[in-house]
């Protein structure tokens, strides 16, 4: 049986749950590190991602208030999308994270004995 969210105890796990979707940890590096980007400058930064993926992670995360989408009605039309300060509150946390993910992939990479 599946708990709801008023009777898990852990205050992180909805959290934890937005940003470990596919892509979304990506997308907060590059916003974080890049500043606000327009939609297909983000989705070259990213790589692999597909238009449909990248839409729809960028929809969960401006409703979960973590970015923001600037709307231009030019010809044709700019969107662009930076992080609220809901997401550059993530930033200390996705610095720690990024340190524990090098600390183990050096502890876990082959030594050379030479």
């Amino acid at each position: 049986m599946r708990k709801t969210r008023e009777e898990n105890p852990c205050p992180m796990d909805a959290l934890l749950r937005l940003i470990m979707g596919p892509w979304t940890t990506q997308i907060l590096w590059v916003l974080r590190t890049q500043g606000a980007l327009r939609f297909g400058a983000l989705q070259r930064q990213l790589g692999q991602i597909s238009a449909r993926v990248l839409t729809q992670r960028l929809r969960l995360l401006e409703d979960a208030g973590i970015l923001y989408r600037d709307y231009r009605p030019t010809v044709p039309p700019e969107v662009s999308y930076g992080l609220t300060e809901r997401g550059r509150q993530l930033g200390s946390v996705l610095d720690g994270l990024d340190a524990l993910a090098r600390q183990w992939a050096a502890e876990d990479a082959p030594q050379n004995d030479s």
